[in-house]
C-alpha cells in the first residue's frame, strides 16, 4: 500500500477562555436567591450581593421550564433592549438558569429570553428603582413545532448489530421470513434501539401488516425524532391506512427535519389531496416535482387530481398527461384516461354556461400506486453532511452576525498570542469499516503529544504537532497519519476568515450550553491554506465547509464539523467528516484557563476503505519556551 498522509497544512487552533471580572465602585444591592428545590415564587434565605454605579439598577431573572416549572436544563439568551436609544445589551443564563445585569439606567425595556426548544418570551420593563434589584422569573413554553432534543438512540451491542446486519441483507434480497428471525433476535437484546424498531417497521410495511408497521415506526421516531426517513415511511404507511390527519402529521414532523427530499412532499401532497385541502396538495405536489425532477414524475397525478379539484381543468389535463408520458405502463394509467375524461365532459358541460357547475369529483385513483415501491436506504457510516441536516435554532431570535464572527477571531488571536506551544497524553482509537458501519479490524494507540503555535509575521500563522515517539507512516494505523485537524477554528482567525463565505444560522445548543451557529465554506476565488491529503510529496488542497457552535456568552469555539465541499476522485478520497470538541482547561500554574481541543472525530472514504478515528486528550501542560529551545525536537512532555 502506497504511504499516505492526511495532513492539515495550518495544524491546530486552540481558544483563550479568560474572564476578567472588574467590580465597579458604586452602590451595592442585595437578592434573595430563589430555591431550585422549591415551588417557583418561593425564597430561599441565601443573599446575594451585587455591586452596580450609582444611579444605576440591577435586573435578576430566574429562567423555568413550561412542563413541571422546573429550572431550564439548558443555558438561554437574555437580551435587554433600550426603549430610548435601542441600545441592546445580551448575557446568558448561568447555573440555576440565572441571569442579571449591572449598570442598568433607569427607564424601559425590552426583555426577550430565548432557549433552543423553547418560544422566545417577550416583556416590557419599567426599571425605576436603583436601590433594590428588579427580580423576575420567567417561565419559558415549549415550541410544539421543536425536536425533543433529550431523547438518545440507545446504544447497540455488539451482537446486537451483527443480527442487524444479516437482517438488512436479507431484507435487502426480500427473504422477509428470514430477516424477521434476525431482527427478533436483535430487538430482544436492544428492544430500545431506533434503529431496530425501524428496520422492524421496513419489514411489517412490506409484508402488508401496516398497524404492526405502524407501530414499530411510532417507535422509532419517538426514539429518534430526526429520524426523517422513519418518519416518511410512518407517514406512508398511515395514508396506506387511510389514516389522513395522522399521515398528515407525522409528514409536517418529516419535513421539519429535512425539507429537502422530494417524497415526503409528495406523500404529504397525498394526505391534502384525500382531505380536500386542494391548495396545500398543490402547493406541496410542486414542491415535489420542483426537487425531485424526473424522479418524482408521479406527482403530477397529485398536482393534476389537485387542480381538478380547484376547478382549473386545462391546468390539470396537462398535468395528468404529463403523468402518462412519464409513466405510460403505471398500472392505474387506465384510471387517469377516464379522470381525463370526466374533465373534459366537465369543461365541456362548462362552456355551456350551465350555471354553479362544481369541480370534478375525484374518485377510484389513488396516487399512492403510482409511487415507486419503498426501498430500504442503509443507515449510513458516517454522520449526516453538513447540509443534509437542520440543526435546531430558537425561534425569533437575531443572530448578531458581525459581533459573533469579530469576536470569535478576537479568540482565536488571544491564543495564537499568548500561548506558544502546550502538551498532552493522546489517545487514539482507529477502526476499520464494512459498507454498514460494522469494524472490521480496530486498533488503539497512546503518544506524548506537543503542539505550538507562532505568528512569525502578521499573517503567517505556524502550528506545529510532534509526537515524542518521533513516528513515520509505519507507526500509525493503516499508514495514514492525522494531523492538524485541532486547525478547523482557526478559519475565524482574522487572517483566514477572508477566505471563507460566513453565515450565522441562529441560536443553538451544544451540551446544554446556549451557542451561535456559524455555517462556513471556502471560497472558489480565495486561496486555501486550512486543509490538505499529503501522498508522497505532492500535497492536495481540500475545500472545506462546515459549522461551529461558538459560545454565546464568550465567543469561544465550542464544538466544529466540517467536510469536503466535494468528492476528489483523483487521489480516491471520496468522503471526509470531522468533528472536534473544544473545551475550557485549567492551568493552575499559569494562573490561566484555555479552550483546547479535547476530542477530535474523523470519517474518511479512503482509497476503496471506510475509516473512523477518534483523537482524545488529556493531562495537558502549558509552558513556554525560549529560541534555542524551540529549535530542538521535543522530548517527552510531563503529566499533569
Amino acid at each position: 500500500m502506497m504511504q499516505s498522509l492526511m495532513t492539515n497544512r495550518s495544524a491546530q487552533h486552540y481558544c483563550t477562555a479568560v474572564f476578567l471580572a472588574c467590580w465597579l465602585v458604586g452602590a451595592a444591592v442585595a437578592q434573595r436567591q430563589i430555591d431550585p428545590t422549591a415551588e417557583p415564587g418561593r425564597v430561599a434565605e441565601t443573599i446575594t450581593s451585587y455591586r452596580t454605579d450609582p444611579g444605576t439598577a440591577v435586573l435578576i431573572f430566574h429562567v423555568f421550564a413550561q412542563r413541571n416549572t422546573s429550572l431550564l436544563d439548558r443555558q438561554a439568551v437574555v437580551t435587554l433592549v433600550n426603549a430610548s436609544d435601542q441600545s441592546t445589551i445580551w448575557t446568558t443564563t448561568e447555573d440555576r438558569a440565572k441571569a442579571f445585569f449591572t449598570n442598568v439606567r433607569l427607564g424601559r425595556y425590552g426583555l426577550d429570553v430565548s432557549a433552543v426548544g423553547y418560544l422566545t418570551e417577550h416583556k416590557d420593563l419599567q426599571v425605576m428603582d436603583s436601590n433594590r434589584p428588579l427580580d423576575m422569573e420567567i417561565v419559558l413554553q415549549r415550541d410544539p413545532a421543536a425536536l425533543n432534543l433529550d431523547v438518545a438512540e440507545a446504544i447497540i451491542s455488539p451482537k446486537a448489530r451483527k443480527e442487524a446486519k444479516h437482517a438488512i441483507s436479507l431484507l435487502k434480497s426480500q427473504q422477509f421470513a428470514k430477516a424477521e428471525k434476525q431482527l427478533d433476535e436483535a430487538y430482544k437484546l436492544a428492544p430500545t434501539s431506533a434503529e431496530l424498531n425501524f428496520l422492524l417497521g421496513y419489514l411489517y410495511y412490506q409484508k402488508k401488516d401496516l398497524p404492526k408497521a405502524a407501530t414499530y415506526l411510532t417507535t422509532a421516531a419517538t426514539l429518534n425524532p430526526r429520524n426523517g426517513q422513519a418518519l416518511a415511511l410512518l407517514g406512508r404507511t398511515q395514508l396506506e391506512r387511510q389514516d389522513y390527519a395522522a399521515a398528515r402529521s407525522v409528514l409536517e414532523q418529516a419535513l421539519m427535519v429535512d425539507p429537502e427530499p422530494w417524497l415526503p412532499h409528495s406523500l404529504l401532497a397525498d394526505a391534502h389531496l384525500h382531505q380536500k385541502s386542494y391548495e396545500k396538495a398543490l402547493e406541496e405536489s410542486e414542491l415535489a416535482i420542483r426537487k425531485g425532477q424526473a424522479a418524482a414524475s408521479s406527482t403530477q397525478l397529485i398536482r393534476g387530481e389537485s387542480l381538478a379539484g380547484l376547478g382549473r381543468d386545462q391546468e390539470a389535463i396537462q398535468a395528468l398527461n404529463t403523468f402518462l408520458q412519464s409513466t405510460p405502463r403505471s398500472p392505474i394509467a387506465p384510471q387517469v384516461r377516464s379522470l381525463i375524461v370526466q374533465i373534459q365532459e366537465h369543461t365541456l358541460i362548462a362552456s355551456a354556461n350551465t350555471p354553479s357547475i362544481p369541480a370534478v369529483h375525484i374518485s377510484g385513483v389513488d396516487p399512492l400506486a403510482a409511487l415507486p415501491a419503498e426501498v430500504l436506504s442503509i443507515k449510513p457510516w458516517q454522520p449526516p453532511g453538513i447540509d443534509e441536516t437542520k440543526v435546531p435554532t430558537a425561534v425569533g431570535v437575531v443572530c448578531p452576525s458581525a459581533r459573533v464572527i469579530e469576536e470569535s477571531g478576537k479568540r482565536v488571536q488571544e491564543l495564537v498570542h499568548d500561548v506558544e506551544r502546550f502538551a498532552a497524553v493522546e489517545d487514539l482509537f482507529h477502526q476499520t469499516l464494512d459498507s454498514y458501519g460494522i469494524p472490521v479490524r480496530s486498533e488503539t494507540r497512546k503518544y506524548n503529544y506537543v503542539a505550538s503555535i507562532t505568528e512569525p509575521q502578521p499573517g503567517v500563522l505556524n502550528v506545529d504537532e510532534y509526537r515524542a515517539e518521533k513516528l513515520t507512516l509505519q507507526g500509525y494505523p493503516d499508514q495514514i497519519a492525522s494531523q492538524g485537524f485541532a486547525a478547523l477554528a482557526l478559519v475565524f482567525h482574522p487572517d483566514r476568515r477572508d477566505e471563507f463565505s460566513m453565515t450565522c444560522e441562529g441560536l443553538g445548543e451544544s451540551r446544554g450550553q446556549a451557542t451561535w451557529l456559524v455555517r462556513f465554506q471556502q471560497r472558489e476565488d480565495r486561496p486555501n491554506h486550512m486543509h490538505a491529503y499529503k501522498l508522497g510529496n505532492q500535497e492536495h488542497p481540500v475545500p472545506l465547509k462546515g459549522r461551529a457552535w461558538i459560545t454565546a456568552d464568550k465567543f469561544q469555539i465550542a464544538r466544529i464539523e466540517a467536510e469536503m465541499v466535494k468528492p476528489m476522485p483523483e487521489i480516491q478520497l471520496i468522503s471526509e467528516h470531522q468533528i472536534v470538541e473544544y473545551g475550557p482547561i485549567p492551568f493552575p500554574k499559569k494562573n490561566t484557563t484555555l479552550w483546547l481541543p479535547k476530542s477530535a472525530d474523523l470519517y474518511f472514504d479512503f482509497r476503496k476503505h471506510h475509516y473512523y478515528r477518534r483523537h482524545s486528550f488529556d493531562h495537558y501542560m502549558l509552558y513556554s519556551v525560549d529560541a534555542e529551545e524551540k529549535r530542538r525536537e521535543p522530548g517527552v512532555p510531563p503529566q499533569n
